[in-house]
């Protein structure tokens, strides 16, 4: 369900990008806040903090966010670097002593979650300070892209206001090919898949299942709630076991 509650109107702009590019990470995955906890070792309430605004996600959090969405974490991380220095405080000092609900076996050994220190006083330093952050981060794009490539890498744009890649967007060909079904996404592949995968594989069996009458949502690449709905029921039907994983069985179900 999207976020809808409005952001706090003191935030930076930099913490506010951030925020906006995090809750729209979290609409397009589909996942509760539950199920956000489990996948990224940071509690619901965690979570509800960092995406309603008010408390600044660690370093973790965002590289954790970034990687079960096939994300480029390197445009939220510079968001968030920016945001360090100039993040509002909204909260009074009792809400300082609340705990989190974090998981143990990652929230104890990972970076300290960043309270809101309250406005800074010399906005000469700041400003500086935010700059040095942004001319670092875009030396380090140069030495990542001139490894990768022969040719050096030109920035375009400053990562302050850099956003997130689009996700690849998917269209179902459907054509019969030697008797099975297919929708022209991923090559006739049958790999495994199951809930919180992406990519070809599952854009491809959305697609078969739409066109076996059962709608999986959009078509969008993403193992969600309503893809794994979408799969139990097909999988009850054909009277396969129904467990939600798209394995062997199922696909030639789905091929015809």
């Amino acid at each position: 369900m999207p976020l809808s509650k409005p952001l706090p109107a003191e935030l930076d702009p930099s913490a506010r990008q951030l925020v906006t590019d995090l809750r729209r990470l979290r609409d397009h995955s589909e996942l509760t806040m539950r199920q956000l906890a489990t996948k990224t070792g940071y509690s619901a309430k965690s979570w509800e903090r960092y995406l309603g605004g008010t408390s600044l996600p660690p370093r973790e959090a965002v590289e954790a966010l970034a990687r079960i969405t096939a994300t480029d974490p390197v445009p939220l991380l510079a968001l968030r670097e920016v945001a360090v220095d100039t993040w509002g405080s909204r909260r009074a000092g009792g809400e300082q002593g609340k705990g989190e609900q974090a998981s143990p076996a990652r929230e104890e050994h990972s970076a300290p979650e960043v309270r809101a220190p309250g406005r800074f006083p010399h906005l000469a330093l700041t400003a500086g300070v935010a700059a040095l952050a942004v001319a670092l981060l875009a030396a380090l794009l140069v030495v990542l892209r001139l490894d990768d490539d022969a040719t050096p890498a030109v920035i375009t744009a400053a990562p302050r206001s850099a956003a997130s890649s689009p996700p690849p967007s998917y269209t179902c060909h459907i054509t019969r090919i030697g008797g099975r079904w297919s929708a022209g996404i991923n090559q006739g592949h049958n790999t495994e898949i199951g809930y919180g995968d992406s990519g070809a594989d599952v854009a491809e069996a959305q697609c078969l299942l739409r066109r076996a009458g059962i709608s999986p949502g959009g078509i969008d690449g993403m193992f969600g709630p309503l893809t794994l709905r979408a799969a139990k029921a097909f999988q009850r039907r054909e009277g396969l076991t129904v467990d939600g994983m798209l394995g062997p069985h199922s696909w030639k179900a789905l091929r015809g």
